[in-house]
């Protein structure tokens, strides 16, 4: 893989984990309207971290391979 390539799949892991976080963030938000329990907390997006590989160790592994 190029390093443009690896470029690329970074961005795109990083796009895929906002989009989901964001659809979490409006989900919540509508649970907060509706006076429900917020389906989400805190480790639930820190989670999104690691299941889209973008951490910093994962990233810094990722080009060193």
């Amino acid at each position: 893989m190029t390093p443009e390539q690896q470029a690329a799949y970074v961005f795109a892991q990083s796009a895929s984990a906002l989009i989901e976080a964001m659809g979490m963030c409006v989900e919540a938000t509508e649970c907060l309207r509706r006076k429900d329990f917020a389906p989400y907390n805190e480790a639930d997006f820190k989670e999104l971290i690691t299941k889209y590989g973008i951490g910093h160790n994962d990233i810094l592994s990722f080009y060193q391979q």
